[in-house]
């Protein structure tokens, strides 16, 4: 690529120019008053639709993906003996062409440098991802979620005008380079005490300034904001006046020219202090945020949060709240991992007004609210969308709290993807948790969203069999691509044929890229490395591990539709289902590195599984076992694996250097609390 450097600034300066509007109204992180219609209704009932707003934002997106999907198809197909289906698929009939989602999962900076790669390898404007790798997945993409450190990763790229990992590569070298974590959030000056000193000084007072106008405040504030000077290095204190709905002002997104992002958070009960299944899923999208789970069923505009409502209306006619829906607030909402920023919060050379928020919350932590982002006013007071006896807690309360949305073990965001009204055909999970205790996936996340769609929130949901994580270690699933849910003849004692899974795991190629959630700073070159592995996970390592991989990856795309018309894939498919499709096999035994609490889940599991050696098999057994619904604020007992998720013991980093205490002690913090 020629001149990234000036085109790149020229792109975000058009950009910004572009969405002026949709600042802040005061152009700072303070909330403001605006005005709105006096008969406006910001709160619409979920049930089995998507918004008017995305509707047609959809049609704009599949001028752009099917004329991408086929050329990637007719790429991956090249060396195969047939490929007229696409001349059946592609013949302008819209409904006929797959359609496909991306999810990226979290781990903090691994997950964002890792996915980054196996983003890389999807993208064609990537150096080489057209001759090596993936290139044009992303282009024919119409979705693309984040979790946590995943959500860093596709709100960068969606945020900077649909910038690529490229772009952000090729400016490592400036100064203030977007990613530029050469040096911690905690001390991102370095040896420059000074520009540290400044940097928490803007922060502090953008927090406080936010509280004094009457709103609530949290770490989240401070998290996000720290946080948003490594997403927008080129806004005025990293976008502190920077909008989310600002990007359906945005000509890139409004033209349809990139993928539908999707930010994934948790809800918590009013008064309860663990997240399991159970817990309310909460999405973020350019136009609304909400859940389709029952104990909500809704959404609301995402520009006026902040605004006091009943029932969906301003409580003051006509007048309404804008500048709440900061979008660093955001992406650290769906990333709140305190545990490595609490520890060090009492430096005195901190301002006071930070020390002393972060005291109040450490003091505190018995309540379990160190975790939380506060929205308040709750934007669906007084709603009554939920279905059948779920639960109202949420709509009864004041306040939303909202925490990391890898707590409930669903690191990877794939509930957003698999809503029948969306209507996918393949998913692409590109999971880097930190699972085993070496740091690696083991596939746990698929198996939570798996045993999800049996509980009460799971209603209305369907996700392809898996098995259990010993199966994923001891069979080297966690260790390269696989496909789940292949045929959709197994699939039919589900609520719905739910999209094939394409399962991408983080895994050792050219760079040890189970590196620690803990390790809060990468050189340069330990972020080229951790990027350089994620393209090698997602083309199985360039191609050098199987030439026909690309193809195999366009025969899992083609499958629903395929068997949903009754079509004829290449022969050479029948080879790439064999060597990429779970077959339903067991292995249970316990996997060395498999943590404790997953061993117990992954035995239970097992156990109703066992007599199976098929996926059709698998789903009867597997679901008779899930099937009971549990009561909405359950609260479990057994040891929490979210530290797993995004988090691995700090210790056990694989080629670094000795650990020093200060990750000792967060490794236990995070044990003892299980916050990540």
């Amino acid at each position: 690529m020629v001149a990234v450097n000036e085109l790149s600034l020229l792109a975000v300066a058009a950009f910004l120019a572009s969405t002026g509007q949709a600042w802040s109204p005061k152009n700072s992180y303070v909330p403001a008053n605006v005005t709105c219609d006096d008969d406006i209704t910001l709160v619409r009932n979920a049930t089995f639709q998507l918004s008017q707003n995305e509707t047609e934002w959809l049609k704009k997106r599949s001028a752009y993906t099917e004329e991408a999907l086929k050329d990637f198809l007719k790429r991956s197909l090249s060396n195969f003996s047939d490929s007229s289906i696409l001349d059946d698929l592609f013949s302008g009939n819209s409904s006929t062409v797959p359609k496909i989602g991306i999810a990226a999962s979290g781990g903090g900076y691994r997950a964002m440098l890792s996915g980054a790669g196996m983003i890389a390898a999807m993208d064609n404007r990537t150096d080489g991802a057209n001759e090596h790798g993936l290139g044009g997945l992303l282009q024919s993409s119409t979705y693309l979620a984040g979790l946590s450190g995943g959500n860093w990763l596709t709100g960068t790229l969606s945020w900077n005008n649909w910038t690529s990992v490229q772009e952000i590569v090729n400016n490592f070298t400036n100064d203030d380079s977007i990613w530029d974590i050469d040096h911690s959030i905690v001390s991102p000056g370095g040896i420059n005490i000074f520009k540290s000193g400044s940097r928490w000084d803007h922060i502090s007072d953008a927090v406080e300034a936010k509280q004094k106008a009457g709103f609530n405040v949290s770490l989240a504030d401070v998290w996000g904001r720290a946080l948003a000077y490594n997403w927008f290095p080129s806004l005025y204190r990293g976008g502190v006046g920077y909008t989310w709905s600002t990007l359906r002002d945005a000509e890139v997104f409004q033209d349809g020219a990139m993928p539908f992002p999707i930010s994934v958070a948790d809800g918590r009960y009013p008064g309860t202090s663990v997240i399991n299944l159970n817990a309310t899923l909460f999405e973020f999208n350019p136009f609304e945020m909400g859940s389709w789970d029952p104990t909500l069923n809704s959404f609301t505009d995402i520009k006026y949060l902040g605004t006091n409502v009943s029932e969906g209306k301003p409580i003051h006619k006509g007048k309404c709240i804008a500048g709440f829906d900061n979008t660093g607030f955001i992406m650290g909402t769906s990333s709140t991992l305190f545990n490595q920023f609490l520890l060090r919060i009492n430096d005195t050379s901190l301002p006071k007004f930070i020390v002393k928020l972060a005291s109040h919350f450490l003091n505190d932590l018995s309540d379990d609210y160190n975790d939380i982002a506060i929205y308040s006013p709750n934007p669906f007071k007084d709603t009554d969308y939920q279905v059948g006896n779920a639960s109202k807690s949420i709509s009864d309360s004041r306040d939303l709290f909202l925490v990391d949305g890898g707590e409930d073990n669903q690191n990877v965001p794939l509930n957003p993807l698999i809503q029948k009204q969306r209507g996918l055909d393949v998913v692409f999970a590109l999971d880097n948790s930190a699972d085993t205790n070496q740091s690696w996936p083991d596939g746990a996340s698929l198996v939570n969203t798996y045993e999800r769609q049996f509980s009460s929130q799971g209603k209305h949901a369907a996700f392809p069999y898996v098995p259990d994580v010993n199966t994923f270690v001891n069979l080297g699933l966690n260790e390269r691509p696989t496909f789940f849910g292949c045929d959709a003849n197994n699939l039919t004692d589900l609520e719905y044929i739910p999209p094939l899974v394409v399962y991408i795991p983080n895994a050792r190629h050219s760079f040890n890229g189970n590196q620690s959630t803990f390790k809060l700073s990468y050189s340069e070159k330990e972020r080229i490395g951790m990027i350089q592995n994620g393209f090698e996970a997602a083309t199985r390592n360039n191609f050098t591990q199987d030439a026909d991989f690309m193809g195999c990856i366009g025969c899992a795309i083609l499958r629903r539709k395929q068997q949903a018309l009754n079509y004829t894939l290449p022969k050479e498919c029948d080879k790439c289902f064999k060597n990429y499709c779970w077959d339903g096999k067991l292995n249970s035994t316990k996997a060395f590195g498999v943590s404790n609490a997953a061993a117990v889940q992954s035995a239970e599991l097992a156990s109703a599984s066992s007599s199976v050696q098929s996926a059709s098999a698998t789903t009867s057994a597997s679901k008779s076992s899930k099937g009971q619904d549990k009561d909405d604020s359950s609260v479990t007992t057994t040891e929490s694996s979210t530290s797993k998720k995004n988090g691995a013991p700090a210790m056990l980093m694989m080629g670094q250097s000795p650990v020093n205490g200060i990750y000792t002690m967060l490794s236990v913090f995070a044990t003892v609390f299980g916050l990540l």
